[in-house]
């Protein structure tokens, strides 16, 4: 499975490797990404989700039925 977020639909960055020389080589700043399961109470099952950092608080935030429901809407599920 490829590293994005199923809550926010971060995937990497790509940038550079900056030598002490100034030479530059391709990089990726990958997404800190966690596999993490939830107990959905709405549908009454468990819930495996790939999510980053940042979808982690946003779940914290506006709980996880409301989380995947937007979600899902912005086609990141």
């Amino acid at each position: 499975m490829s590293r994005i977020c199923q809550i926010t639909g971060k995937k990497a960055m790509v940038g550079n490797n900056v030598s002490h020389s100034n030479r530059k080589t391709k990089r990726k700043f990958n997404v800190n990404l966690f596999t993490k399961k939830f107990y959905w109470v709405e549908q009454d099952a468990w819930v495996s989700l790939n999510i980053s950092a940042n979808g982690l608080r946003t779940i914290n935030k506006m709980g996880l039925d409301a989380a995947i429901r937007k979600a899902a809407e912005k086609g990141y599920l």
